[in-house]
């Protein structure tokens, strides 16, 4: 058995397992629920360690016939394309299990949808058939609708789930369309990503066809993450959600369409994927610069991060239609970066609201004073969603930055000025307002995180820091599959000195330890 059948399948049966649980064992089913989400991170942390980078084909693969007769197989494996992300799903399920003392009724609901949805999302990024990739992810993205319904927060919670219901479901069945076009488009007669990739080599798909499956799923796929102008539904569905829910759906599930889009559209589809990625652009802008904008005139912190998580949307899209290895490179990298900060800066707002009972900033103020652990969290957050060096979104930022300039230079030159100015403003400003200033006297009394409560926090930041200075932990991983994957298109095969220049600077730490152990 794979360790990455594991590392999603530990979630999944401690699932199964609470449903035999008394709803009055509390403390057991919330041990049951870390115990699980806690050995599914330590066997992603061996699986990540145990990788080796460059080594053909794919790692931890396990290959068993489902349904024969249409091509359907149980197929994981780890490359550099998923391995990041699978470490990165299964250290924010963790932390959103540790996150989740704030959910007071239903506990026992509450936390087999949290082992769901983390289960599905970890399998989907594992799986290498067509069929499980998507219905993986429908099984990590129903929780989301259950858990904003009931445990979610705010006058607008209703219709939240509405919104949030009608979108995701809109889009994941665009995506569908697209796929089931796509298998039969192929003529491999089979659900296995690596086996249609490689008849499609031989046998491309007609350019009327890829014309016709390529924007349902650069639109389906889009819609999933939020690209503009189909991003309304996530602000305030995370603004709504309770925190250990927002943690994995924007840190994690929302990864799910750019990881399809990567794993699949872009090595099937080159001649449709030349044509639309000009387009996908100067759409990101939207994502980076108007929600930018949106996200300057929020009160409430959490629709502040929200439309933060939003317009950081921007550069992966914007990493993916530079269509180089520089480029698609810090896209994977932003992936990772960014579910570390988002799973982060929500976990920090759910802590303030839990005990504060309000995430107005005009009505916050001083609290460093306060919570000196929180407030040093959030500030070191607020710095990472700007880019500041040091934390692994700077490295995915500019390494995206140099991948696209060559490619569309105006496109990138107002995403920079949108990363250094509306980044910068909308954070230290909502700095300024909950952490510096006078102190109310009616937050006088808030207490600081515990030890135990200190945990997740300190894992995420730990998680940014790591990469952030010694980004060579991924980029070594990440670099050879990119290739793999723009090797059609003509443009990535001769670098020019900007990208060589970000391939330098990606890679100027020292490389990391030997591995101890190879993989088996």
């Amino acid at each position: 058995m794979s360790i990455l059948t594991c590392i999603f399948g530990w979630p999944l049966l401690a699932a199964l397992a609470l449903v035999f649980i008394p709803r009055n064992y509390r403390v057991i089913i919330r041990g049951v629920a870390l115990l699980a989400t806690f050995i599914s991170m330590v066997l992603a942390m061996i699986m990540f360690c145990h990788f080796v980078p460059g080594r053909a084909g794919y790692q931890f693969e396990q290959m068993t016939p489902w349904v024969p007769a249409l091509g359907i197989n149980y197929h994981v494996g780890a490359d550099g394309l998923n391995v990041g992300l699978i470490l990165m799903g299964a250290v924010v399920a963790f932390a959103a299990a540790c996150c989740s003392w704030e959910i007071q009724t239903r506990e026992k609901e509450f936390y087999i949808l949290l082992l769901v949805m983390s289960g599905g999302i970890l399998g989907a990024f594992a799986s290498l058939d067509l069929f499980f990739f998507y219905f993986l992810h429908e099984l990590a993205l129903v929780p989301t609708f259950i858990m904003i319904g009931v445990w979610g927060r705010g006058e607008r919670r209703n219709y939240a789930t509405f919104q949030i219901t009608i979108y995701l479901s809109m889009g994941a069945l665009i995506a569908l369309i697209g796929l089931i076009a796509l298998y039969l488009q192929t003529g491999a007669n089979t659900f296995d990503i690596p086996a249609m990739i490689a008849w499609v080599k031989t046998h491309p798909i007609g350019a009327h066809a890829q014309n016709f499956i390529f924007p349902l799923l650069l639109f389906g796929f889009g819609i999933l993450v939020s690209l503009w102008p189909f991003h309304s539904w996530a602000p305030l569905g995370y603004g709504s959600a309770p925190s250990p829910t927002a943690m994995i759906h924007a840190g994690v599930l929302k990864k799910f369409g750019l990881y399809g889009l990567i794993r699949i559209a872009l090595p099937l589809m080159p001649e449709a994927v030349r044509q639309w990625m000009p387009l996908l652009a100067w759409l990101c802008l939207g994502n980076i610069l108007y929600v930018g904008w949106v996200a300057m005139r929020q009160r409430d912190l959490n629709l502040l991060i929200g439309n933060s998580s939003v317009a950081h949307m921007g550069f992966i899209f914007l990493g993916i239609a530079s269509l180089n290895v520089i480029g698609v490179t810090g896209a994977v990298f932003i992936m990772v970066a960014h579910g570390f900060l988002a799973a982060l800066t929500f976990a920090l707002s759910g802590y303030i609201y839990q005990r504060a009972g309000t995430l107005e900033m005009s009505r916050l103020g001083g609290l460093c004073r306060q919570l000196p652990f929180i407030g040093t969290a959030l500030v070191m957050a607020a710095l990472a969603g700007c880019g500041l060096p040091g934390f692994a979104n700077f490295v995915g930022e500019v390494t995206v930055f140099f991948g696209s300039w060559t490619v569309f230079p105006w496109v990138t030159g107002l995403a920079v000025w949108g990363a250094l100015v509306i980044g910068g403003i909308y954070m230290t400003r909502a700095v300024r307002q909950i952490l510096h200033g006078p102190l109310p006297e009616k937050w006088s009394h808030l207490p600081d995180a515990g030890l135990w409560r200190k945990l997740p926090y300190a894992l995420l930041l730990a998680a940014l820091f790591t990469f952030g200075c010694l980004p060579r932990l991924l980029t070594d991983q990440i670099v050879p599959e990119a290739q793999a994957v723009v090797e059609a298109y003509p443009q990535a095969e001769a670098r020019s000195k900007t990208e060589n220049l970000a391939l330098a600077f990606s890679q100027s730490t020292p490389p990391p330890p030997k591995r101890l152990a190879q993989n088996q």
